[in-house]
């Protein structure tokens, strides 16, 4: 029986990060502002093929009234940022009183 357990732990453990998407985004602790649409980026089909990945760190202002301004490449492929910025770009936040910043990171991984 501990055997079957193990074996099923093992399996489940081998396909569940297979489900997850293939890239996804972190935010700074410091920015508090709810994002009320997201939109997510298009992975690069030439890139994914040739099993081109990594991480892309964007840093957005956001205007008090929810609209991203603007958005700095702070790293990563050139490529991937840009699929980045351009989603990036479709997102909304919940109004504020005053204009915020927010560092954004976006892990792209081939393999999922």
């Amino acid at each position: 029986m501990k055997a079957l357990s193990f074996i099923l732990l093992v399996c489940l453990s081998i396909l569940i990060p297979s489900f997850a998407p293939a890239l996804h985004a972190q935010t700074d602790a410091k920015n508090d502002r709810k994002l009320l649409t997201r939109v997510e980026p298009v992975y690069p089909p030439a890139l994914k093929i040739r099993q081109i990945g990594g991480t892309v760190r964007l840093e957005v202002t956001i205007s008090a009234a929810g609209k991203v301004e603007d958005v700095e490449v702070l790293g990563g492929n050139p490529i991937l940022a840009q699929a980045a910025v351009t989603a990036v770009k479709k997102w909304k936040y919940a109004p504020a009183d005053s204009r915020t910043t927010a560092e954004l990171r976006f892990i792209f991984n081939p393999y999922r």
